[in-house]
């Protein structure tokens, strides 16, 4: 999730939260397509999502939500958006009244996420939301509080569970091909810029474990298809450097599982990272990059022989296929791979990064 103006940012906020309970929407019909709203209309949105509409087969882009006229006349006309379905921050509790809007996707700051995501579902329509999923442990179980009560379902915008290299290095790790998994090394990053909101706690809720080290936490728990018992870890960041008067910079990690497995994970504002690898009895998974938008890359050791893995192109890419795997979840009844109990267990861990970080003791990880 990228950049998003402030405009849109202070309209959102400015916002109130929908009080009343709203009917559950029934189930659309397979002949149909799934219409999305999206709410959030920064770089995330409009380079990487609303383009990858096009491959899908299941789901197609009905309304924008915005608190920037002219980035909805913009994207309005590009994508065929009729007036009607272009809506702002002031009007969004209108969405109620469009049969055509079956999922709004919440693509805002992350101290938004909880609002927006319940205000969908009391208007009765499914939630997809970028992670992080909000801000605390509280605002998450909110959210699925709030959808559970509309008879809503609530999906994270964990792509990478969706990209078909992090989708057989999930196979390979947890089905033991390089024996037994010993260790995880994971590791993401990236220099911020200056002036963004990501590095405005009251916007961002955190720094760079929020944003990015959280594929990090997620990449560990689903390699190892296991709920972390304990953490510890330790910051590191500069606060002479204007970029962090709010927020921490680096945080480093380390994972403790109920199988024994441990992994040492890496979170950064002021490096480039983007890799893990799986490290067995046998050999080792390797993925460098590992959850970039594309280009990923994997390699594997295996009696003491080194080879890359190579992966026919695939038939949609992860962002399509996210779409695609919410709109057949409504359509199917089924839950999504993705719920908002996922984004509920990485909030857990990332409250006790930062506690252990800040008592400077291994902490504790409880359901």
């Amino acid at each position: 999730m990228a950049t998003t103006s402030r405009r849109e940012i202070l309209g959102g906020l400015g916002a109130g939260m929908v009080l009343a309970g709203m009917a559950t929407r029934a189930g659309a019909a397979p002949a149909r397509k799934i219409g999305y709203a999206i709410v959030g209309l920064g770089s995330y949105a409009t380079r990487q999502i609303m383009p990858n509409f096009a491959g899908c087969e299941h789901a197609r882009l009905v309304a924008l939500v915005s608190g920037t006229p002219a980035k909805l006349d913009q994207y309005g006309a590009q994508y065929g958006i009729a007036a009607t379905h272009r809506y702002s921050y002031a009007d969004f509790d209108r969405i109620r009244d469009n049969p055509d809007i079956d999922v709004v996707y919440v693509v805002l700051p992350n101290s938004m996420h909880a609002e927006y995501s319940i205000r969908a579902a009391q208007a009765g329509k499914h939630v997809m939301c970028e992670k992080p999923m909000a801000v605390s442990v509280a605002e998450c179980e909110a959210m699925i509080a709030a959808c559970r009560k509309a008879g809503t379902k609530l999906m994270i915008g964990y792509r990478s569970r969706f990209e078909p290299y992090n989708r057989l290095a999930i196979e390979l790790a947890r089905g033991g091909h390089v024996g037994p998994t010993r260790l995880i090394t994971a590791e993401h990053g990236f220099p911020a810029r200056p002036d963004q909101w990501r590095l405005d706690r009251p916007l961002s809720g955190g720094g760079s474990m929020m944003d990015i080290g959280i594929y990090s936490l997620n990449a560990a728990r689903y390699l190892t298809g296991e709920e972390p018992v304990s953490v510890s870890a330790v910051e590191t960041t500069d606060k002479a450097d204007p970029r962090f008067k709010t927020v921490e910079d680096r945080i480093s990690f380390l994972l403790r599982f109920p199988s024994g497995i441990v992994a040492n994970c890496i979170s950064s504002y002021s490096s480039s990272h983007n890799g893990y690898r799986v490290i067995g009895t046998q050999g080792w998974i390797d993925m460098e990059p590992a959850t970039p938008y594309q280009g990923q890359s994997m390699s594997i050791r295996k009696d003491g022989v080194t080879t890359p893995r190579t992966l026919p192109p695939a038939a949609k890419n992860q962002f399509a296929g996210q779409l695609d795997h919410m709109a057949e979840c409504i359509v199917n009844g089924t839950t999504p791979i993705v719920p908002g109990e996922e984004g509920l267990a990485d909030m857990r861990v990332i409250e006790a990064i930062y506690r252990s970080a800040a008592e400077r003791r291994e902490v504790a990880i409880r359901a």
